[in-house]
């Protein structure tokens, strides 16, 4: 068994840097890059360059190549010194499908593969996992956007739509089966989004000027569509992962680093014909798709620092959280995710980023009951939404290793 231990401080680590993933990503937000000397404040431009976010996020799944690296060049070592010694290592293959022993490190289960039953994605094969990485383009930079319209923990929150759209691919493609109440726990944590949104767009109805409010609600309200609407690209990313793992074995670790990949590439060049076609324009100057101004803002000091532990802390996000996963269970991260969600919101209040609001706490209570009733955390409420089937039968609706990034 795994030590109790290490196990908390993976479970500490996936905690901290999924926090400081959308902490971090919200302070970028705020930096200052245009008209910062303006008396004016409303005159002061602030970072909006939701692109180069994306691709910073997949420099930081990169990553995990340094990772995986270093372990490799460890397992050399210990191969050559325990021939130096007279012994004969187990398995001194490359190869993961050599050795079907499971590791008892939740560390070096990260950096092994999750079956020997099945052929192991290598070759051209691996262009597959390119597929989840563009769905993975489109809901990151989405999100991106609506992060800029709303509060961090909004923003958080609004992401809990993801088991929505995740139960219903699941049942659509992969075949899955939901029980009464399953359905339930979508209703609720429909309702619980719609009721965050709807605390989002009084988030600053204390202005006193009428047409401001009117703009921060628009704000609000189209920041929460778009986080919402992203999580159609998440589901799509995790249903085709699961797909893949379920017919080919691969070290979670390279997946992310293979995605981070793909990402990185194809943002790159989309980065490049976007700036062309729309950001050279008079319109798109200094817009979203400018990117010879997205890279001077990220010589602005902050923007840069804030990059680089974006990056480290994507990095370790996805190593502590497939860490926790394969070592304690799948439904455990549901838990830790709804900590950090609301360790999100209570740093943000305690760093005036936002304003108390009770109706946000009823929407967030709504979303905690119905991801936890989904993943049968806790029981339904009612004997008749209970399936009749014993414990041991219950089938993971979520993908068994997801690929977190913010």
């Amino acid at each position: 068994m795994p030590s109790k231990s290490l196990i908390l401080v993976l479970v500490a680590g996936m905690l901290l840097t999924g926090c400081s993933n959308t902490l971090l990503t919200k302070w970028q937000d705020q930096q200052c890059v245009r008209n910062c000397s303006d008396p004016d404040p409303r005159k002061r431009e602030n970072f909006e360059q939701p692109v180069i976010q994306t691709l910073q996020m997949f420099i930081g799944e990169m990553g995990c190549w340094l990772v995986i690296g270093l372990y490799r060049l460890y397992t050399k070592y210990q191969s050559r010194r325990g021939h130096a010694d007279g012994y004969e290592p187990i398995n001194s293959s490359d190869d993961p499908l050599e050795d079907p022993a499971e590791p008892s490190s939740p560390i070096l289960k990260a950096l092994t593969a999750s079956s020997i039953e099945r052929p192991y994605l290598s070759g051209y094969k691996v262009f597959l996992l390119s597929l989840p990485a563009i769905c993975d383009i489109c809901g990151t930079t989405l999100m991106n956007v609506g992060l800029l319209f709303v509060a961090a923990s909004i923003y958080q929150m609004t992401r809990g739509a993801l088991v929505l759209f995740v139960g219903l691919f699941s049942v659509i493609f992969l075949k899955r089966h939901l029980y009464l109440f399953h359905w339930l726990a979508l209703f609720v944590v429909v309702a619980g989004v719609a009721v965050v949104g709807l605390a989002g767009s009084l988030f600053k109805s204390g202005e006193t000027n009428e047409m401001e409010v009117e703009v921060d609600v628009l704000r609000s309200i189209i920041g929460v569509l778009l986080i919402a609407g992203a999580q159609i690209f998440t589901a799509t990313q995790f249903v085709l992962e699961e797909h893949i793992l379920e017919n080919y074995a691969m070290e979670p670790l390279q997946v992310v680093g293979w995605e981070g990949i793909f990402g990185f590439a194809v943002t790159s060049i989309g980065m490049v014909v976007l700036h062309f076609t729309i950001g050279v324009t008079e319109q798109g100057q200094y817009g979203y798709f400018d990117a010879v101004e997205g890279l001077r803002e990220m010589r602005i000091k902050n923007v840069l620092i804030s990059s680089l532990l974006i990056m480290v802390s994507i990095g370790a996000f996805n190593f502590f959280g497939i860490s926790v996963t394969r070592s304690v269970s799948a439904t455990s991260r549901s838990t830790i995710d709804t900590c950090r969600t609301l360790f999100i919101w209570i740093v943000s209040l305690g760093l005036g980023w936002e304003k108390f609001i009770p109706l946000q706490l009823f929407g967030f209570g709504l979303l905690v009951y119905g991801t936890f009733l989904f993943n049968e955390i806790i029981h339904p409420p009612l004997q008749a939404c209970r399936p009749n089937r014993p414990i041991e039968a219950r089938e993971e609706l979520l993908p068994e290793e997801p690929i977190e990034h913010m």
